[in-house]
C-alpha cells in the first residue's frame, strides 16, 4: 500500500486498523487512553472528528511509529507534526556526527547503521570483514547481504539459527509498523535457501548466554554478538527509524584476530 493510498483512507478506518493490529478491543483502548468507549466508537465510525491532540493521544497509546502518526494526522485533516529530514541536511549535523563518532570508536570491531528498511546508511572500516566477498549489488540492504546465497550466508556457520534470529527481528518490526514494504522483504528473505534447521524457539545449550554470529574468515571460525542502539527521544521520522548495530567478539580467538588484522 502506498503512502498516498493510506492518506486517502478515513481517520476512523486507520484508527480501527491500528487498534485491531494491536489486538485491543474498543474497551481496552478506551481504558488505556482514558477516552470514553462511546467517543472512540464515534471516531472509528466517522460520527465524530478528532482534534489534533486526540489523534496524537490515541497514536501514543497505540504505540504507532512517527511516520504512521503523520499519516493518521493527514487522514484526520491535519498537517504532519513530525519532520522527516534528510541525513545531509544541516539540522541533522549533530546526529550524523554522533553516529560517525560511535562507528569510528568501535573500530576494529564491525558496526553499521541501517534505516527502517534495513538499508545501510553508514558503516565503519571493521564492517569490511563481514562484507568481504559479498555481491556488491546486495550490500545496500543488510538483510539481503546477510541471507542471500551470494551474500554472507555461505560463510555463516550457524546459518539456521542466525537466519531465524534476523527473520524474527524483522517479523517483530512488521508487527510494530504494519509496513507492507517490510512484509514484502520478509517474504523475499523466506524464499532464500537454507540447508540448516531454523529453530522456532531458541533453547540455550549449557553456557550459552546469547545467539552468536559465527562466520568463516581466513581459514578460521570467528564468533560475534551484537548490540542494537536507537535514539532515545526522537521527534524526527528519519531519526526514529535509524538503528546502530555494533558487533563484538564473542570469544578470545575472534578478539585476537581483529586486533591483529587492524595492526
Amino acid at each position: 500500500m502506498t503512502e498516498a493510498q493510506i492518506y486517502q483512507r478515513p481517520f476512523g478506518e486507520l484508527l480501527r486498523q491500528w487498534r485491531e493490529h494491536r489486538r485491543l478491543s474498543q474497551l481496552d483502548l478506551s481504558v488505556q487512553a482514558e477516552v470514553s468507549s462511546r467517543h472512540l466508537s464515534f471516531l472509528e465510525t466517522g460520527r465524530a472528528n478528532p482534534s489534533r491532540d486526540m489523534a496524537l493521544h490515541l497514536a501514543e497509546h497505540l504505540d504507532i511509529p512517527l511516520r504512521e502518526r503523520n499519516a493518521l494526522l493527514l487522514a484526520a485533516g491535519y498537517a504532519p507534526v513530525y519532520a522527516e529530514s534528510a541525513l545531509d541536511s544541516p539540522r541533522m549535523a549533530a546526529v550524523c556526527d554522533a553516529i560517525r563518532r560511535l562507528l569510528s570508536a568501535h573500530d576494529p570491531y564491525p558496526a553499521l547503521v541501517v534505516d527502517r528498511g534495513w538499508n545501510m546508511v553508514d558503516a565503519n572500516a571493521g564492517i569490511g570483514l563481514l562484507a568481504e566477498g559479498i555481491d556488491p549489488d546486495l550490500l545496500g540492504n543488510v538483510l539481503r547481504a546477510s541471507l542471500h546465497p551470494e551474500g554472507l550466508a555461505p560463510h555463516i556457520v550457524n546459518l539456521g539459527e542466525w537466519r531465524a534470529h534476523l527473520l524474527g527481528r524483522l517479523k517483530r518490526q512488521i508487527s510494530l509498523t504494519a509496513d507492507p514494504g517490510l512484509a514484502g522483504l520478509y517474504a523475499e528473505l523466506r524464499g532464500y535457501p537454507c540447508d540448516q534447521p531454523e529453530p522456532e524457539v531458541e533453547v540455550p545449550s549449557p553456557g550459552d548466554i546469547l545467539i552468536p554470529l559465527r562466520i568463516r574468515r581466513g581459514g578460521r571460525e570467528l564468533s560475534f554478538f551484537s548490540i542494537v542502539a536507537t535514539f532515545g527521544t526522537p521527534l524526527d521520522v528519519t531519526v526514529s527509524e535509524l538503528a546502530i548495530e555494533s558487533f563484538y567478539p564473542a570469544d578470545p580467538t575472534t578478539a585476537a584476530f581483529l586486533r591483529d588484522a587492524s595492526s
